[in-house]
């Protein structure tokens, strides 16, 4: 048997039969780590432009639904081809994954050339239609050109993070990530302010640091017990983009709605000024954290998974779903309190001298931390039916909170209530998503009890 057989055994049966509960926690935390990294490329922005002015918070706040579609594009090839990856090599079918790996990255690649090309094409037109107003475009075009440069190696970069992970090797994801957050966070203040480069600076350093990010990733899937990236291998089927679109069209609607969301929000929201603008775009960055650490213990869960459901071990996959429910929602417990509680003064970290934006993103924040409980049982069963291909359930549940409640309460509510209708919209889908999410995670895992 050749080594690299020899080391892809060694984690079957590590994924199969260590410890469920350790397996995840030995998974979650490179994941969470990761996640919260993503989330500090825009809060890092945020907070440094703040310095700048009111407008220039709302600029960024504006181009974030490109940064979330850029990332849905990420996720949607690298959740695609990661989960069918992790299934393959749970079944220990070495070389499809292979195939596979080389298939969705080179697509993912193709996919952001596109993005950067029509989105040079139409920069202004795109700044207008993500929500900026006259006042604040042209800080939204300075920041978008860069940003749109960077679109083919971000979306790779995502690609190789999420198959690194579904192969249970998160830890070389991490390094990656947390190289380029470092980066980034040191070049934010050196182009922003030493070359005098304002908004544009902070997505200059963005871009820079995602392609640090990119190649780092690249070299970590070359190390031992991981399918490496061979271009040679990139076969474009209809069969591999299928399960590509199986596994990965749920990331892509969750993201995708996320981004028309922020969208719409940022057009209500113009109609009241630039100050509920901005303040919406803080609570969006500080909320980001929350959900990217749910998201990343997820992730942590996805991999155990998917190795176990391709194994046939449904016993494993129901301990390890349970064991991460009941970890996330005493955490967000905890972090709903302390947001509850000090809402003003984590507004005020990024616009202390603008009392109107804190005070608007102060109440807006409390009220999204008396739903948060509630959002582990929805994120981690739309994980898990998105990793044992249930495609359809899971799309489902992913478009129903940004998508199928959010929008509908924001333009029903915002009308009437002013801006009070836009802080109430983001907690009032979060209750209709969590009732609608607990017949469906049930179902599923009645499912495997059938199959056991």
């Amino acid at each position: 048997m050749s080594a690299g057989n020899r080391n892809l055994d060694e984690k079957y049966t590590r994924m199969t039969e260590a410890p469920v509960e350790r397996l995840v926690c030995s998974m979650a935390i490179p994941t969470i780590s990761i996640m919260l990294i993503s989330a500090l490329y825009n809060v890092a922005d945020t907070y440094f432009v703040g310095w700048i002015g009111t407008g220039a918070v709302a600029a960024v706040g504006v181009s974030f639904p490109l940064m979330t579609l850029i990332q849905a594009i990420g996720f949607f090839f690298g959740h695609g081809c990661g989960n069918y990856i992790s299934r393959q090599m749970g079944a220990q079918n070495w070389e499809v994954a292979s195939v596979m790996a080389a298939t969705g990255f080179i697509a993912s690649i193709a996919a952001g050339v596109l993005i950067t090309v029509f989105g040079l094409a139409f920069l202004e037109p795109l700044g207008r239609f993500l929500g900026a107003t006259e006042a604040i475009l042209p800080y939204t075009c300075d920041y978008l050109f860069y940003i749109l440069i960077g679109a083919p190696w971000m979306t790779g970069a995502f690609v190789l993070n999420n198959m690194l992970r579904f192969q249970g090797s998160a830890n070389y994801g991490m390094i990656g990530m947390i190289s380029g957050a470092v980066l980034n966070i040191v070049l934010d203040p050196l182009f922003i302010f030493y070359f005098d480069m304002g908004v544009s600076g902070a997505a200059l350093a963005t871009m820079i640091s995602q392609f640090v990010s990119c190649c780092l990733l690249f070299v970590g899937c070359s190390r031992k017990g991981n399918i490496r990236i061979i271009f040679s291998k990139f076969s474009p089927r209809f069969t591999f983009y299928k399960e590509i679109a199986k596994g990965g069209l749920p990331s892509l609607i969750r993201q995708g709605f996320a981004s028309i969301a922020i969208i719409c929000l940022n057009h209500v929201a113009g109609a009241y000024g630039v100050a509920v603008i901005a303040a919406v775009a803080i609570v969006q960055r500080v909320t980001i954290f929350t959900n990217y650490a749910l998201i990343g213990f997820g992730q942590g869960f996805q991999p155990v998974c998917g190795f176990n459901y391709g194994a046939k071990r449904y016993d494993r996959v129901k301990k390890a779903f349970w064991f991460c429910v009941k970890v996330s929602t005493i955490f967000l417990l905890f972090i709903a309190t302390v947001g509850y509680f000090f809402a003003p003064q984590i507004i005020a970290v990024f616009r202390r001298d603008d009392l109107e934006v804190i005070r608007v993103g102060a109440l807006a924040l409390k009220l999204q931390c008396v739903t948060y409980p509630l959002m582990g049982w929805v994120i981690l069963n739309n994980m898990m039916m998105q990793t044992i291909g249930k495609a359809f359930k899971a799309s489902f549940l992913a478009m129903a909170r940004q998508g199928l409640f959010l929008l509908p309460a924001l333009f029903l509510l915002a009308p009437r209530l002013g801006v009070l209708g836009i802080q109430l919209s983001q907690p009032i889908s979060d209750v209709a998503t969590f009732l609608l999410a607990v017949p469906l995670g049930l179902g599923v895992l009645r499912e495997m009890d059938d199959r056991a």
